[in-house]
C-alpha cells in the first residue's frame, strides 16, 4: 500500500460511512494527510497514538514541543496544535466530564486514565481536585523518561493554583509493564510533596500505571 492508497482510504470511508465509523487513527490520518519518512499517514497516525495517546497528543499546543515529541516537521506539527486547539474549543467531551469525576482510590485513577497503559513512552500527567475530591482539570505535565531534571514542582502546581485545587494526584505510566516505583519515581515524589506543603496545596498520591497493574507511593507509605 503506498502512502496515496492509505491517504485515500479514511477520505472515501468518511464520505461513504460518516465520521462515527472512523478509528482514531484513521480521523487523525485524514488531519495529516500524507506520511513522513517512509511511514504511510496510517501508520504515522497510528504510531503517535501508541506512543502518545489521544490525551497526550491533545495536550501539546506549542509547535516546537509538538516537533521534539514527535519528530514531525513544522506544517504536520501546526496541523495537529491546530486539530486540537480546535478540539479544546468546540469538540473536548472529556473536558467536561472529567469534572464529575469523583476519585475515592487508586483504582479510579487506573481506571479513568486507562489510555495509559499501553504507552509507549512514559507521560507524567497532573490531576487536579476540589475539596469534595473531584476532578477539577488534568493535564500532561511531560512527556518522557521522567526524571527530576524534566519534572519540576512549578509546573505540576501551577495548574493548580490556577485551577484553585486543593490537592494534586500525578500520575505516569511505565512502559516496562513494571508498576514498581524506582528511585527516582520516589524522589520526585518526596520532591513534588515537600514544594506542596510550602504552598499549601496536598500532593495526594502518585500513581504508576502499567498495563495491568498500578502502584500507589501513598500506599508504599512514601508520601
Amino acid at each position: 500500500m503506498n502512502i496515496n492508497e492509505s491517504n485515500q482510504m479514511p477520505r472515501e470511508k468518511l464520505v461513504e460511512h460518516g465520521v462515527d465509523a472512523l478509528s482514531l487513527s484513521e480521523l487523525l490520518a485524514i488531519i495529516l494527510n500524507t506520511g513522513y519518512k517512509g511511514e504511510s499517514v496510517i501508520e504515522l497516525s497510528q504510531r503517535l497514538l501508541r506512543e502518545y495517546g489521544s490525551n497526550g497528543l491533545k495536550d501539546l499546543k506549542n509547535v516546537k514541543d509538538v516537533q521534539n515529541a514527535t519528530g514531525l516537521p513544522t506544517v504536520k506539527a501546526c496541523q495537529l496544535v491546530a486539530c486540537f486547539q480546535l478540539g479544546r474549543i468546540f469538540f473536548d467531551k472529556r473536558e467536561s466530564e472529567i469534572q464529575s469525576k469523583l476519585i475515592r482510590s487508586p483504582q479510579d485513577i487506573f481506571e479513568y486514565f486507562s489510555d495509559m497503559r499501553n504507552l509507549r513512552k512514559e507521560q507524567l500527567r497532573g490531576v487536579y481536585l476540589n475539596a469534595r475530591n473531584k476532578i477539577i482539570h488534568s493535564e500532561t505535565i511531560s512527556i518522557g523518561t521522567i526524571t527530576s531534571n524534566l519534572v519540576h514542582a512549578p509546573e505540576v502546581f501551577r495548574p493548580a493554583m490556577a485551577f484553585c485545587a486543593v490537592g494534586v494526584i500525578v500520575v505516569h505510566n511505565h512502559p516496562s509493564g513494571e508498576p514498581s516505583p524506582s528511585d527516582e519515581d520516589i524522589a520526585i515524589t518526596q520532591q513534588l510533596a515537600d514544594a506542596g506543603k510550602i504552598l499549601g496545596i496536598k500532593l495526594i498520591d502518585h500513581i504508576i500505571i502499567a498495563e495491568n497493574s498500578w502502584t500507589s507511593l501513598k500506599g508504599e507509605g512514601i508520601i
